[in-house]
């Protein structure tokens, strides 16, 4: 009886050792987690691939979970981004996502529109330049142009003038008072030293009288000779002012 006992417990040892030994030797299995970083990396790769790109959509993924961000135009777009956010890795997906009829385009949109936008102000600043650069060429070629008018009537005036005294002259007719009036006053038109001037001219019997105002000591000696350049003029008097211009 204790021989057969002892064989028993012997065969008890045996199995329970094993049973120990095969516990120890069971493989153990471990989970490995995708990092957010690579997560996030593939969700955004796999929206910028689909018809969302041109949406404003942002995704950050932390501790398994992808957050969605921005504005869709549709509900369905809206899904679509949840369905490309749900990878392996990720544990939930919180859509946070609005809809929105007047949706942001996506940055890169935004940007080209910015940068035609700025080209479009620089063409239209230089047309805005060359008309102006236009416009000033206009101005002055037109004032040249008022110049050389001026100067032509002038030269014109005097040169009528200088004619009617020799035709006057030719025909055997007598220079009148009124003739040689008007013929001084033709003298003072254009003189620069005479500009702002008020001169009055009278003319009695061949003698002319001026009064009035001049700027300048040089004016009234410039109205002086003019005068006695005239034909038919006997004598200049003189009686001139300087002072301010008359407003």
């Amino acid at each position: 009886m204790k021989s057969a006992f002892g064989s028993v417990v012997v065969v008890a040892a045996v199995l329970a050792a094993g049973s120990v030994s095969m516990r120890a030797a069971a493989p153990q299995t471990t989970t490995i987690t995708p990092a957010d970083a690579t997560l996030d990396s593939k969700i955004e790769k796999r929206i910028h691939d689909s018809s969302l790109k041109k949406y404003d959509i942002d995704v950050k993924v932390d501790n398994g979970v992808a957050t969605l961000t921005g504005t869709v135009p549709t509900e369905a777009n809206r899904r679509r981004a949840a369905q490309l956010a749900t990878i392996s890795g990720v544990s939930r997906v919180d859509n946070q996502i609005v809809v929105d009829l007047n949706a942001t385009r996506s940055k890169g949109t935004a940007g080209t529109v910015e940068r035609n936008t700025s080209k479009a102000a620089e063409k239209t600043k230089e047309g805005t330049e060359k008309a102006i650069d236009k416009t000033k060429e206009g101005l002055d070629k037109a004032t040249e142009g008022a110049e050389k008018g001026w100067d032509k009537t002038k030269e014109g005036v005097a040169t009528a003038a200088d004619k009617s005294a020799q035709g006057l002259a030719k025909a055997g007719e007598v220079i009148t008072d009124t003739f040689i009036k008007t013929r001084v006053k033709s003298k003072f038109i254009g003189e620069d030293l005479l500009k702002d001037s008020d001169i009055s001219v009278d003319v009695n019997d061949h003698v002319v009288t001026l009064s009035g105002t001049v700027l300048s000591a040089a004016g009234r000696a410039r109205a002086i000779e003019e005068a006695k350049k005239v034909d038919g003029v006997h004598q200049v008097i003189d009686k001139l002012t300087i002072g301010p211009a008359k407003k």
